[in-house]
């Protein structure tokens, strides 16, 4: 028998018993679609969290943040100083690696931003030099950004992100039209700021196509009613499944004022306030990643000098982020991996329990096949073959599948980043099914392929 003849026998078994056939293939389809949705969601995070990283400065990014002194040093406590403007400027002129610096200066507490008869609290409002908008990646959408003469004058001027627009002048698609607030006012914890730029908004690659969706069904639903043809019910333009990736939500919602306007106009108010300004934080972009080790190195010696010796404070490098974002994706795919591999072979389990029933069935037929000239090992690649059958056909209909599988996923528990599937994971999970199959038959066919010729002739 060759191998198209093995084939077609397989095939006919399968047909001839539909529905054990069906439930045998249940593990393998259960199992190659959820190997493939796997893939899919953890391909879809990876996708979402690498778009973030360059969202925010990319790699070249170093944030020094304040911490508490070590216990070795805390005898020189009341020597400590913090992060200071000190910081920025021996920054600026002793660390040959460093490209650019940024203070920044939030306050504690969440501020109240008030406009247009509307509140709104974020813990984004910062105090920062100009450069800030540049090292962050932000592009002004309208106005402009402010300036060093506006920072050196404590204007009382602001630039903000188009979440602050919506939550103050509301949302596109709530008021009918893209609301511009530049030369607006808003007050922040009664300091009225004029707003002098708005950033452009922000969102991943899969949250634009929706939105782009969503605006043409908003236009289509208005022509529709302004013909008097029937309305349907706009979702709007925001209104998608996804809250979109948190790192675009935080650009979306930032509101910057100059640092000096920050520490004289807002600052200037609390109690118990340092000689000198203390800045929450100095964002710092380095001129080449692959040099981060000596450029952190710099960075920590001008710092212990200014700071005399005292170590209270400590680096935070995208790299971190970058390390962090592998990790929990080889994680994903362990964990997803294992669950997926259990599934596929408990399909195993069932093509073997199958093929051996379907043995038993056929122990006479087998006999006679010897009887007239077949080898055992013609009957050994029949039964691999008829196994091997049953996976490839669960394979295929569990790829199949897989792509309701991904879509009952987005719809009953939608995540900020859509999943994707890829043509790798599928010939991955088609594969492995498919070795499982051959796996699953060793053991049936050996036993079928062994029989004897007079024992199975008179077996009824």
């Amino acid at each position: 028998m060759n191998l198209f003849n093995a084939m077609q026998v397989g095939l006919k078994e399968i047909w001839a018993h539909k529905f054990r056939s069906a439930l045998t293939m249940l593990g393998i389809i259960l199992g190659v679609s959820s190997l493939v949705a796997m893939s899919a969601m953890v391909q879809g995070m990876e996708k979402g969290l690498r778009e973030a990283l360059v969202a925010i400065g990319g790699l070249q990014k170093i944030r020094v943040e304040a911490q508490p002194i070590p216990a070795a040093q805390r005898h020189l406590a009341d020597f400590a100083t913090g992060v200071t403007l000190a910081d920025v400027m021996a920054l600026i002129g002793s660390a040959p690696e460093v490209d650019v610096v940024s203070p920044e200066m939030r306050m504690e507490s969440y501020p109240t931003l008030a406009a247009n008869g509307k509140t709104y609290r974020t813990f984004m409002t910062s105090g920062i030099w100009p450069v800030q908008a540049t090292l962050m990646e932000h592009t002004i959408a309208h106005g402009r950004m402010f300036s060093d003469f506006d920072n050196e004058s404590a204007r009382n001027v602001c630039v903000i992100g188009t979440g602050i627009r919506d939550e103050l002048w509301g949302k596109p698609e709530e008021t009918g039209e893209e609301v511009v607030p530049v030369g607006r006012t808003i007050n922040v914890n009664g300091v009225p700021f004029t707003v002098v730029g708005m950033f452009e908004h922000y969102e991943s690659e899969q949250d634009h196509k929706e939105r782009l969706v969503r605006v043409a069904e908003a236009e289509r639903q208005r022509a529709l009613g302004a013909t008097g043809k029937g309305t349907r019910r706009n979702r709007g333009w925001g209104s998608g499944g996804r809250r979109g990736n948190f790192a675009f939500w935080l650009k979306n919602n930032t509101f910057y004022m100059p640092l000096n306007s920050m520490w004289m106009k807002i600052k200037s108010g609390q109690t118990n306030l340092p000689p000198e300004p203390r800045l929450t934080n100095i964002e710092i972009k380095i001129r080449d990643v692959d040099r981060m080790d000596l450029a952190l190195t710099q960075i920590r010696n001008t710092l212990m000098v200014t700071h005399h010796g005292i170590e209270d404070f400590s680096f935070r490098t995208q790299e971190d982020w970058a390390d962090q974002i592998q990790v929990s994706v080889r994680n994903a795919r362990l964990s997803g991996g294992l669950i997926a591999g259990i599934s596929l072979f408990v399909g195993g389990i069932g093509i073997m329990n199958i093929m051996l029933a379907s043995i038993s069935e056929r122990i006479r037929e087998i006999g006679i096949r010897k009887a007239v000239g077949a080898g055992s090992l013609d009957i050994f690649v029949q039964i691999i073959v008829e196994s091997v059958t049953i996976a490839v056909v669960g394979g295929f209909l569990g790829l199949g599948f897989s792509r309701v599988v991904v879509w009952l996923i987005g719809e009953v528990a939608p995540t900020d980043n859509a999943p994707i599937i890829t043509v790798g994971a599928m010939l991955f999970a088609f594969a492995f099914s498919v070795a499982v199959g051959l796996l699953a038959g060793l053991f049936p066919a050996f036993k079928a392929a062994r029989l004897n010729v007079i024992q199975s002739l008179r077996y009824d």
